[in-house]
Parts: structure tokens; C-alpha cells; sequence
């Protein structure tokens, strides 16, 4: 289950569970549609994949019986910032930003 970060780990901009500007990397490290847009270029930091919108959790247990939904599992409140600085990711993505996320 994804652990719905509750920030952007670049601008730190808050991301709440129902946030369609969140995005993620396979690893869930979680950044802003303007930072992944404008600064990243669709390369994640960390890893160098790609990155998609963070799926919307819905806040109600449809099927109550599943006991699914926000209420049964809350967004997480532990905030990240990235290790990397901002020159250091500035290189990173000139490096492989030309490069489809699946060829990376």
C-alpha cells in the first residue's frame, strides 16, 4: 500500500492524500507536478525512473466489509526532503533527461 507522502520532497509543498499534482517514482519518492515538470524533467533523483501521478486513495470504505480507505489507512505524516542537493540533481537529470524513463 503506498504510504501517501505527505510532501513534495523538493519544494517541500504540501501533498495531501487527495492531491492530483502529486508524483511518484517506483520507489515513492514523491515530488510536486511543478518540480517533476519544470526542475526534474521527469528523472527521479534517487533512482533516475520516471515519474506518474500518485493514484487518489479514496477517503470512503466503499465496501465496508474490506475496510479500505482513508479512514482504515490514513496518509502518512512523516515529511521527506531530498539527500541530494539541488546542483547535484541539476546534474543528475542533465545527464539522463534525454533518455525515455524505459531506456534509463
Amino acid at each position: 500500500m503506498l504510504e501517501l507522502r505527505p510532501n513534495c520532497e523538493l519544494c517541500d509543498c504540501d501533498l495531501p492524500p487527495q492531491s492530483p499534482d502529486a508524483r511518484i517514482c517506483s520507489y515513492e519518492c514523491t515530488y510536486c507536478k511543478n518540480c517533476v515538470e519544470t526542475i526534474l524533467h521527469n528523472v527521479c533523483p534517487t533512482c533516475g525512473g520516471g515519474f506518474a501521478p500518485r493514484p487518489i486513495r479514496p477517503q470512503n470504505a466503499w465496501r465496508a466489509g474490506l475496510k479500505l480507505g482513508l479512514g482504515n489507512h490514513p496518509a502518512g505524516t512523516n515529511r521527506k526532503h531530498s539527500k541530494f542537493s539541488l546542483e547535484d540533481i541539476k546534474t543528475h537529470v542533465e545527464r539522463i533527461r534525454d533518455l525515455k524513463p524505459e531506456e534509463r
